[in-house]
């Protein structure tokens, strides 16, 4: 993959995600910030683009797990100065599992999410500020993230970006060492961690991505030069299977002829 221009990235970002919200008759933003390097880097390009004053951080921890995640994401907020709220999730989450105590893993991760964005919207409500996504171009090419929930934004500045270009793009906006090189997890349960549920690690899809996307290699050329069987495979069977979450809801249209009854003469 090609090295992104930095200062180029940063400057039409900020620019731009300031236009957006603008556009959409605010001045504000709200971000859930979970400690991770793309809530990191889009906090960051929100307080860059509107400044502090207009920018708010919510932590949203499930009591429990991930508390070196919350530390961090604490860290982050206190280094832009910007309002936060915290608000531990796992009572409306436990709440709700009384009535299926037998849901897995996956069931519970998703509940987790969409509370977690319920509550960012209700305080975007609270605060009069646009909800801003976190979520990144691997992500969601690879349809990892949960419907209605991480996916959920009014605006997402770092969308359009591949993992390792967020990465690349937080070393010039200011976002601390120890964030970029920490391990990327989504923190949902104990243990998960982003390139253990995924198979492989985020250079090497990235990497496939971009010469699927962005060169529109053919599972033939892909082969040719060099990458591996199963691995393609295995990511362009997950690109295929999460089409769905990439589609906006269907309104069915009703032809004129069935919507109202016709009479002639």
């Amino acid at each position: 993959m090609r090295q992104i221009d930095i200062e180029g990235v940063k400057k039409y970002l900020t620019e731009e995600l300031k236009n957006e919200i603008e556009r959409r008759g605010f001045k504000r933003g709200v971000v859930g910030v979970s400690g991770g390097l793309d809530s990191a880097v889009a906090v960051t390009l929100l307080s860059l683009s509107v400044g502090r004053e207009n920018t708010v951080g919510v932590i949203l921890p499930y009591n429990g797990m991930g508390e070196e995640e919350v530390k961090d994401a604490v860290a982050i907020i206190k280094n832009l100065g910007v309002k936060s709220y915290r608000i531990d999730i796992q009572p409306m989450v436990d709440d709700y599992f009384k009535n299926f105590p037998d849901a897995d893993k996956k069931r519970r991760g998703n509940k987790m999410a969409r509370e977690r964005m319920s509550i960012l919207y209700d305080i975007s409500a609270l605060e009069n500020a646009l909800v801003i996504g976190t979520g990144n171009k691997t992500e969601y090419n690879l349809g990892y993230f949960t419907l209605f929930g991480d996916g959920a934004c009014a605006i997402n500045p770092i969308g359009n970006l591949y993992k390792t270009e967020v990465r690349q793009l937080a070393s010039c906006i200011g976002v601390p060492d120890k964030i970029i090189k920490k391990v990327p997890t989504a923190g949902l349960w104990k243990g998960q961690t982003d390139e253990g549920e995924l198979g492989y690690e985020y250079n090497e899809i990235d990497n496939l991505l971009y010469h699927i996307i962005e060169l529109k290699h053919s599972r033939k050329k892909l082969l040719d030069v060099g990458f591996e069987e199963k691995f393609v495979d295995d990511i362009t069977g997950r690109i295929k299977n999460t089409e769905f979450k990439r589609i906006l809801p269907l309104i069915i249209t009703i032809p004129e002829q069935v919507k109202h009854v016709h009479k002639y003469q």
